[in-house]
C-alpha cells in the first residue's frame, strides 16, 4: 500500500498496532490536525451463520494466548453472541471501536470479540493511546460508557472526557440537573447550552437543540396517533385479549412508552408520561471531568461524536464491512482494519479537496481509458480531464494519468 502523507511504499504486517501508529503520524503531520480531543466509539458486526466460534483462552486485550499462559484472562469465541447494535442479537458478531478526531479523521480501529464489555474495551483503548505519548486527551463516547467504572478508566493517566447521560435513566444527578433554572445561552448551529451545577466534581451542561425537539414532537404525535388506532375499542374486549395487545408491544418500546393500564384492566394512552417526554424534547445532557473547557466547547465537542457514526454508515454502506466473508479471526481482523484504511483515504480526500467522496468519486469515475484498434495497431488513450478533475489531482498532490497508456503496432502476417 502506499501511505497518503508520502507516497512512500509500506508493508502491511500482522501488527495492525503499528501500522495504525505510522498512519496515524503520517495523517496528523500531512493535515495538521488537532488530537485535543477524540472521538470514541462502538460498533458491532454480525455473521450470517447460526454457529458461533468455539471459545479458546484469551488475554485481557481480546487476543488469543496458549491455555497454559498466565496472561489468561477469559475464554470467548470471536464470533460470538451479544448485544448487538443492529438488533441481531440471533446471530454471532464481533465489536469494532474506532477513534476519530474532531476534524472527522479515524485514527484507530479495534477489534474485539463480540460479547466484550465496555470496560474492557476503553482500558485497551486508553493504553494504546497513551502509548503514542500524545498531549492531553479528552475522550468524547455516547451514553453507553456512562457508567462510574468506565469513567474511572478515562480520567487514569492524567486524561478526560466528555459523555453523554442517558435522560431516562432516572438517575438522581440527571434529575438534579433537568430541575435547575438558569438561561440559555445560543452558541453555534442554532444550540443553546446552559451549564448547571449539582453539587459534584463532574460539571454538566445542558442542551437544547430547537430543530430536534421540532422532530422529537412530530415523531411522538406519530407515534401516539399509532398507539390510539391499536387500542381504540378494546373495553368491549375480554381481558385475556386486551392482554395479548399489551404484550404485542413488547417488541415495540417506542409505543409501549406511552401506554398505561388502568386497574380494571382497560388500556389508555398515559398522558402524564406524554408530558415528561416533551419536557426533554430537543434535550440532551452531557457529563464533563475538564475544568477548563466551556460549555460551548462541551457542547459543540460531543456533537462532533456524529462523525463517528458518519464513519460507522460509510464503512457498512460504501465500504463493505459487512457482510464479512472469512471465518478465521486473524482474516477478520484484517478486514477490519483494510476497511478503516479505505475509510482514512477517504476522509483524506473530502479534507484535502474540500469535497464529499460521493462528489469527488462522481467527478473522477467520468475519466476514462479508450482503446482504439485499426490496422498499424492498437493504442489506448486516456480522456482529456476537465478542471474539475484537474482541481482533485492538484488538492491530493498526484499526477495526471499519461495521455498515451499503451501502444501495441500490428502482428505482421505470417507467410
Amino acid at each position: 500500500m502506499t501511505t497518503p502523507a508520502t507516497g512512500r511504499w509500506t508493508t502491511c504486517s500482522r501488527s495492525s498496532p503499528d501500522l495504525a501508529r505510522q498512519a496515524y503520524f503520517q495523517v496528523t503531520d500531512l493535515l495538521n490536525l488537532e488530537v485535543d480531543l477524540l472521538f470514541f466509539d462502538t460498533t458491532s458486526t454480525y455473521f450470517e451463520t447460526a454457529d458461533a466460534d468455539d471459545p479458546v483462552a484469551r488475554d485481557e486485550r481480546g487476543q488469543v494466548v496458549a491455555d497454559d499462559s498466565d496472561k489468561k484472562a477469559d475464554e470467548a469465541g470471536f464470533r460470538t453472541h451479544g448485544k448487538s447494535k443492529d438488533s441481531r442479537d440471533d446471530l454471532p458478531q464481533v465489536i469494532v471501536g474506532m477513534a476519530v478526531t474532531r476534524d472527522g479523521i479515524p485514527v484507530r480501529v479495534w477489534s474485539w470479540p463480540g460479547d466484550t464489555s465496555d470496560s474492557g474495551l476503553i482500558r485497551q483503548v486508553r493504553e494504546d493511546i497513551r502509548a503514542w505519548t500524545l498531549s492531553r486527551v479528552i475522550w468524547v463516547a455516547d451514553r453507553g460508557f456512562t457508567s462510574t467504572a468506565n469513567r474511572r478508566d478515562l480520567m487514569q493517566g492524567g486524561g478526560g472526557y466528555i459523555i453523554g447521560e442517558k435522560l431516562r435513566s432516572g438517575s438522581g444527578q440527571v434529575k438534579a440537573a433537568l430541575s435547575r433554572q438558569g438561561r440559555y445561552a445560543v452558541v453555534k448551529d442554532n444550540m443553546q447550552v446552559k451549564e448547571v451545577s449539582i453539587g459534584t466534581d463532574d460539571r454538566f451542561v445542558l442542551c437544547f437543540n430547537p430543530a430536534q425537539a421540532e422532530r422529537d414532537a412530530a415523531i411522538r404525535s406519530k407515534l401516539v396517533t399509532q398507539l390510539e388506532e391499536l387500542i381504540k375499542n378494546t373495553d368491549t374486549l375480554p381481558a385475556t385479549e386486551r392482554a395479548r395487545i399489551e404484550g404485542s408491544l413488547a417488541g415495540k418500546p417506542g409505543l409501549k412508552r406511552f401506554l398505561r393500564t388502568t386497574p380494571g384492566g382497560l388500556l389508555r394512552i398515559d398522558k402524564q408520561k406524554i408530558k415528561t417526554e416533551a419536557n426533554l424534547d430537543g434535550k440532551y445532557l452531557l457529563r464533563c471531568s475538564d475544568p477548563h473547557l466551556s460549555a460551548e466547547d462541551i457542547a459543540l465537542g460531543y456533537k462532533q461524536l456524529l462523525e463517528v457514526e458518519r464513519g460507522w454508515r460509510d464503512m457498512k454502506q460504501v465500504l463493505d464491512l459487512r457482510p464479512v466473508y472469512h471465518r478465521r479471526e486473524d482474516r477478520i481482523r484484517a478486514h477490519v482494519v483494510l476497511c478503516w484504511l479505505a475509510l482514512l483515504l477517504i476522509r483524506v480526500i473530502e479534507t484535502r479537496t474540500g469535497q464529499t467522496w460521493n462528489k469527488a468519486r462522481a467527478e473522477l469515475q467520468r475519466m476514462h481509458a479508450v482503446t482504439w484498434a485499426g490496422p498499424a495497431g492498437t493504442f489506448r488513450q486516456a480522456t482529456d480531464p476537465a478542471k474539475s478533475q484537474r482541481d482533485i489531482y492538484t488538492a491530493l498532490g498526484l499526477d495526471l494519468p499519461k495521455k498515451i497508456i499503451a501502444i501495441e503496432p500490428a502482428t505482421p502476417p505470417t507467410t
